[in-house]
């Protein structure tokens, strides 16, 4: 919440499974691309929260798999937990705000009256959340039944169902929508409400987001039938809520180009064939870091000819004297690096490496000079298998000085000093035990 100095230009607000995540595409493309987008243009001054039915546990795991950004916000377990930062620091005054008419064990007594649900996993059963799977055909019914029985025990309760499989009963003051309203109302007391929020969901439990005053808001183009007859009988004349055309991440994306909430083309749209990447000149860090990484990916996938023009362009943005540290403390020179990219070129060719880098932030050191800390990471396929959660992931800590040099009316960055600390898991992204020497 303290990130920002000032109100954010932009709130998104997006579930996860569906919407953000893609588990159609085990490239992740969509993801990558809103993960560059984010990363270049928004995440200096601008918050993302997930907003996910998924457990802490489950929520762990899935980034164990997919190439998530780290959030500003977590909302977790149907709206009724909320986490701050990295470190996931738990909301207790959220927490207190729930327990208003609530009685767990009530609720599962009462639940044990109809056989046709079907317990979820023990790490999906909350404090706040009692979860269920449910055929498709019975869903409807037994939560107006089960509504009813609980009102009668004197508990004040929301019935949810969505996807077409899933039950959830929780506190009455709960959900993704009232969990968006308080983080609002926080944001408002502290005198930073953001200037634009955006909503996005797929599914039944994503309809509360979109009942939230004065949002945004995108179903994606994959969206489930529960959320769009939602839609036709709540909100088809709310000119701030669209249907997507595209899927998951990629409807996200469109979205902020059609509201107009700012920049909606993903560094990873630019087309480096014929390496006129050397012609993307920019005098802004954020860009050049994920612009450069990027590129990094595609020349190891052999996606991009294999030049010395590129060779060249490297070593024009690489001080003479600069140096890169690797997690394994070796340093090498420019010349080194050179040497060192040519013959990376088209390594991973055929394989579903990705690079990324997430938590961008950026200090001026100098009218000129500028000190950028991120996490830098890379995925690699680690069997035969082309399930997304065969990849491991490797990490490291990065932090790059770059400086601006004048070249009389052309201005450019140049590249300073790289140093890379291996990520260990105390901290970490998916996988980071597995270390690497991270060359660049």
């Amino acid at each position: 919440m303290d990130r920002l100095d000032d109100s954010a230009k932009l709130m998104i607000v997006s579930d996860l499974d569906l919407t953000m995540v893609d588990h159609d595409d085990d490239d992740n493309t969509s993801l990558l691309k809103f993960n560059a987008l984010w990363e270049a243009y928004y995440r200096r001054n601008s918050l993302l929260v997930f907003s996910t039915g998924r457990s802490p546990t489950s929520y762990r795991k899935l980034r164990r798999e997919r190439p998530l950004l780290t959030p500003d916000l977590t909302i977790m377990s149907v709206g009724t937990e909320i986490a701050y930062g990295d470190l996931m620091v738990s909301d207790e005054e959220w927490e207190r705000f729930l327990n208003w008419k609530w009685n767990r064990d009530v609720v599962v007594e009462e639940t044990l009256r109809f056989p046709e649900l079907k317990p979820q996993s023990e790490t999906e059963q909350r404090p706040f959340k009692v979860s269920f799977f449910i055929e498709k055909d019975k869903g409807p019914q037994v939560a107006d039944a089960l509504s009813d029985c609980l009102e009668k025990r004197g508990l004040d309760v929301k019935v949810i169902y969505s996807s077409g499989i899933a039950l959830d009963i929780l506190p009455k003051r709960a959900g993704k929508g009232e969990a968006l309203a308080y983080l609002l109302k926080k944001f408002k007391a502290d005198g930073k409400v953001p200037a634009n929020v955006l909503v996005c969901g797929d599914s039944g439990n994503d309809t509360e987001l979109f009942s939230v005053p004065n949002v945004y808001g995108v179903m994606v183009s994959n969206a489930q039938e529960e959320l769009l007859q939602w839609y036709a009988e709540n909100a088809k004349d709310n000119p701030k809520i669209t249907h997507a055309a595209e899927r998951c991440a990629g409807g996200i994306i469109e979205a902020i180009g059609r509201f107009q909430l700012g920049p909606n083309l993903s560094p990873r749209d630019i087309d480096f064939k014929g390496c006129c990447c050397c012609k993307v000149e920019t005098t802004d860090p954020y860009f050049e870091v994920v612009k450069f990484y990027v590129l990094y990916e595609r020349w190891r996938r052999g996606e991009v000819e294999k030049s010395e023009v590129y060779l060249e362009h490297l070593k024009s943005i690489f001080h003479a004297e600069g140096i890169v540290v690797d997690t394994s403390r070796n340093e090498r020179s420019r010349e080194e690096l050179v040497d060192g990219m040519r013959g990376l070129y088209g390594d991973m060719k055929g394989t579903r490496f990705r690079s990324w880098v997430d938590g961008l932030s950026s200090s001026e050191i100098g009218s000129d000079s500028w000190l950028l800390r991120f996490n830098k990471w890379e995925s690699y396929s680690s069997s035969s298998s082309l399930s997304s959660s065969a990849n491991r992931f490797m990490g490291s800590s990065t932090t790059i000085l770059m400086n601006l040099q004048r070249k009389g009316s052309e201005d450019g960055l140049i590249w300073m000093h790289v140093h890379h600390t291996c990520l260990d898991g105390s901290h970490s992204h998916p996988e980071s035990q597995h270390q690497s020497s991270c060359f660049v």
